[in-house]
């Protein structure tokens, strides 16, 4: 768990005097964790810094396949070349499943200029929060993940006990034969979590530890479905927990034969697994400057009575750019197999006051306490990155109180479901494909609000993961036309 007092480079020696080594890790583009241990000299030698690591962690995919179109980042004219990685000594924890070894974040920077790397997901967060921090504002948030699980396949020895027994079951046996950790519906089940209540309650102890504690922590409706809410913070913090998060459910998952899914859509015919951000803007002294004092009369919509000016226009600026960051909030190929109608998720631009079945659910008063007023943006999948989400999130959210925009679309009315003669909110893309090219083409807000270095980047590994996908050969399109065409 992170220490209560500042870490400093002057406390570092002190702080690990009985170690003997050190984990370090960075986030990629996919929010998978990338790092390695060193020794505690080593780590204490370059704290400072910063160290070199490879810079084909963001040249590569998330099966460390070199992209097809060679990205900025790493590439043969550069020669592969090294990043800097700096830790981060704010994000020290210890891992509590590895005997307590000391773990930090790093963030990546480009060793020509010093400056933080475009690509690198914590570096893109922080440079949407210091915008805020150059007019006094901070931002809050809180992320919410839904994941399946499923066991790792029996051998003649009992089950495997790590997940790495799944890829091997999965070579030789159809995807839907893999059994899940418990079967049947059971959302808020009180008893289903007594059947793996070792791995539940160890899930819930870790993160505590681990500086990622989990708020509300249930069964979700599907068979073997978890979802946790974690506990509120700082928008940076939060997006470093919600990583974390992921790592502690893996590792744990592996020690107990058990595979934790965050795909979007594992399984056809039933509910996505989502992973839903909660966004509020604060002044330096913590207070909500989403809420409105007093009800105003006037509102356009009575859903924004509560909310005040500059949370409308932050709301403004959410509905304008929403359609152009798709890739961020929807990255993978299986992302879009969530987002069609009838699942309870989101397949156009739409917002409402307490609406679960809008893009942007706005909680606020009446239903909702003052200092708790925000959005929950409801699109991102449990696949995503959390650091680009809340990126995006606050990149677009600021835009709109930059511009002063205005919300251009009613909201949702209760009884009313987005994609219903109602709904005047644009279809949001339906595939991986249509989503990059907007969000690579010129005018595309994404450009706007994060550079063209970064858009070309991101945009260049998606095209990877469609070409990918388009070459490959289903089961799906094998079962359907090997005899009949």
């Amino acid at each position: 768990m992170a220490e209560d007092k500042p870490v400093t480079l002057e406390s570092l020696p002190e702080l690990l005097k009985d170690d003997v080594a050190v984990k370090v890790a960075g986030v990629d583009v996919d929010g998978q964790l990338r790092g390695k241990l060193m020794a505690k000299k080593k780590f204490l030698s370059i704290a400072q810094d910063g160290f070199g690591f490879c810079s084909v962690v963001f040249g590569w995919d998330m099966h460390d396949q070199t992209y097809f179109r060679e990205l900025g980042v790493s590439n043969k004219e550069n020669g592969y070349r090294d990043l800097i990685a700096v830790p981060d000594l704010s994000s020290f924890r210890r891992i509590p499943w590895e005997n307590n070894i000391p773990f930090f974040l790093v963030s990546f920077h480009d060793p020509d200029t010093s400056d933080t790397l475009y690509a690198c997901p914590r570096s893109l967060l922080k440079r949407q929060v210091d915008k805020l921090k150059e007019n006094g504002y901070g931002a809050m948030a809180g992320a919410e993940y839904e994941f399946y699980q499923f066991r790792a396949p029996q051998t003649h020895d009992g089950p495997e006990r790590n997940s790495s027994g799944t890829a091997t079951f999965l070579r030789e046996n159809p995807v839907d034969a893999l059994p899940s950790l418990t079967e049947g519906m059971f959302g808020y089940s009180i008893t289903r979590t007594t059947h793996n209540q070792d791995y539940f309650y160890g899930i819930f102890d870790a993160c505590e530890k681990f500086g990622c504690g989990i708020e509300g922590w249930h069964t979700e409706s599907g068979p073997g479905v978890f979802e946790a809410a974690l506990q509120f913070g700082e928008i940076s913090a939060m997006a470093d927990k919600a990583s974390l998060f992921k790592l502690t459910v893996k590792s744990l998952g592996s020690k107990f034969g058990i595979t934790p899914c965050f795909m979007a859509k594992p399984r056809q015919g039933l509910p996505g697994n989502s992973g839903h951000m909660h966004v509020s803007i604060v002044d330096n002294d913590g207070k909500n400057l989403f809420a409105r004092d007093t009800e105003d009369k006037n509102a356009p919509y009575k859903d924004v009575a509560f909310l005040s000016d500059l949370g409308r226009h932050f709301l403004a600026g959410l509905i304008e750019g929403l359609p152009d960051i798709m890739p961020i909030l929807a990255p993978n190929v299986n992302s879009y197999k969530r987002l069609v109608e009838n699942f309870w998720a989101p397949v156009t631009v739409s917002w409402g006051l307490e609406h679960r079945a809008a893009s942007i659910r706005l909680i606020a008063p009446p239903t909702a306490s003052a200092k708790a007023t925000r959005f929950e943006v409801r699109v991102p999948g449990a696949d995503t990155n959390p650091h680009f989400v809340l990126a995006a999130i606050l990149a677009l959210g600021w835009r709109g109180v930059q511009k002063k925009l205005d919300v251009s679309i009613p909201p949702l009315g209760k009884g009313e479901d987005v994609g219903g003669e109602a709904d005047k909110g644009q279809r949001l893309a339906k595939s991986l494909k249509e989503a990059t090219d907007r969000f690579m083409r010129k005018e595309s807000v994404a450009r706007e609000v994060f550079g063209d270095e970064f858009v070309d980047h991101f945009g260049g590994t998606r095209q990877h993961e469609i070409r990918l996908w388009d070459e490959a050969v289903t089961d799906w399109e094998v079962r359907r036309y090997i005899e009949t065409v």
